[in-house]
């Protein structure tokens, strides 16, 4: 009787099954592609971000224990990387408009998988130095600039949500990327490591982005019509494959370079941008730093880390809708506000509550104000040249986080605390939040040429 009864229960689940599965199916086969790329363009961003910049809180306090070296000259580092953006992110941006999105992933992870092999072997302060810009360049290459090219090709109305799926691995990522970190280092005195230590750790990242990096360059398509298709999945006309090879960045609408660094708009979003983001810059450098003058252990900062990294998540897919139905730069001016506020907490956050308020309220604002800041540039500047004019916009930012890290970290050695670089950074930041208000509605993107829209 028994045995009947599983027989039937069986026959039941593989009934219902078999007929989940042909709709699951089906309804795989009916979503637009774009949506598939904008996940694994997440993921992407998973492995060839996150365990640098949002690790930094984890191994900065490391590596001042082991070495010995200051707030300031950790900072430093963290800069050189902002002199690499600032000189090499246009370059960035024109090598994923020439290469295309794909070749520029590859190599991209490459670059950073050797760099975390290189950080796993440093001896010295200036072997740090290096090793962070070829981190940061690898970075580049193979995240930030062609997974929001990408996007930016295969979405138009629905632009701010693709950027949100694309944000929410960072943010997912950045969640357990940073607790598994921790576990695996052991603790911050290197000398009493309870598992595999700092260096094996930074190995094996290393050698796991090398490993994906074919596998998960090879998914990505630079535009929907390399595959006959259209943004948003619209109803597309038939491409030539001849056309196919032939097409240039003049085929679709948009802004050339030279027109978007003559417009006003370009320059106000780049500073504003610049502005609000040193509120997040000065977190990953110092965030692990300070808590470790504050008493807090390795596993506490993980966890603070974590917090605000899985309030970010939440809110990214706030910030996705919102962008897509309101204003967007009232938006990006309430959420980037958000983030001074969290500041201002963090400064009197000297007990475990007020620790976690800060890191709630800061991946409220920074989790909400990612899709919206990502697809910003999209829809003022178009598809024409945005890997080139995203590089570009990028430069403001550069030259403000190269100084941001150091003054944050000079003012800690010099005086003892982080109080009046918190103070500072808040003012900043919000400075740049009110400038978001002065961009104004986009205007009218000027067309392309006659030919149609191919890779």
């Amino acid at each position: 009787m028994m045995s009947e009864r599983l027989a039937a229960l069986a026959s039941g689940l593989f009934l219902s099954t078999a007929g989940i599965l042909p709709q699951a199916v089906r309804r795989a086969r009916r979503t637009f592609r774009g949506w598939y790329l904008a996940g694994v363009g997440a993921l992407i961003l998973a492995v060839s971000d996150v365990p640098f910049y949002w690790g930094l809180p984890i191994w900065n306090p490391v590596l001042r224990n082991a070495f010995n070296w200051s707030a300031g000259q950790m900072s430093l580092a963290y800069a050189f990387t902002q002199i690499q953006g600032g000189f090499l992110g246009p370059v960035q941006g024109f090598i994923v408009q020439k290469l295309g999105a794909r070749r520029s992933i590859f190599i991209g992870m490459i670059i950073f998988g050797l760099g975390f092999v290189a950080f796993s072997r440093i001896q010295h302060l200036w072997h740090l130095y290096p090793t962070f810009v070829v981190l940061s360049l690898g970075s580049g290459l193979a995240a930030w600039y062609p997974v929001q090219t990408v996007v930016n090709n295969w979405f138009v109305r629905y632009k701010t949500r693709a950027m949100a799926v694309v944000a929410e691995g960072l943010a997912v990522g950045a969640i357990g990327i940073p607790l598994l970190l921790a576990w695996s280092i052991g603790g911050t005195d290197a000398a009493t490591s309870e598992r595999f230590g700092w260096r094996t750790t930074a190995f094996f990242i290393g050698m796991l982005s090398i490993a994906l990096a074919f596998p998960l360059s090879r998914v990505m398509h630079n535009r929907p019509e390399d595959v006959g298709l259209r943004p948003d999945g619209d109803p597309s006309a038939p491409v030539v494959e001849s056309q196919a090879r032939t097409g240039g960045e003049q085929d679709y609408p948009g802004f050339t370079v030279q027109e978007a660094l003559r417009a006003r708009v370009f320059w106000l979003i780049s500073i504003a941008f610049a502005l609000s983001s040193t509120v997040t810059v000065v977190v990953l450098v110092h965030l692990g730093l300070m808590l470790d003058d504050r008493g807090f252990s390795l596993q506490t900062i993980g966890l603070v880390t974590a917090v605000y990294t899985g309030t970010t998540s939440a809110f990214i897919l706030v910030g996705g809708y919102i962008g897509d139905r309101f204003n967007i730069t009232i938006a990006t001016f309430g959420f980037s506000a958000l983030q001074s506020v969290a500041v201002v907490v963090l400064l009197l956050a000297h007990n475990t509550e007020t620790v976690f308020l800060f890191a709630v309220l800061l991946g409220i604002g920074f989790g909400a104000r990612q899709p919206l800041t990502m697809s910003l540039r999209g829809i003022y500047f178009g598809r024409r040249a945005f890997a080139a004019i995203n590089g570009l916009s990028r430069v403001p930012s550069s030259i403000v986080l190269f100084v941001a890290p150091i003054f944050a970290g000079v003012v800690r050695d010099v005086t003892g605390t982080y109080d009046e670089a918190l103070v500072s950074i808040a003012a900043v930041s919000f400075l740049g939040s009110c400038m978001y208000l002065l961009v104004g509605p986009p205007a009218k993107l000027p067309a392309g040429g006659s030919r149609p829209a191919t890779a």
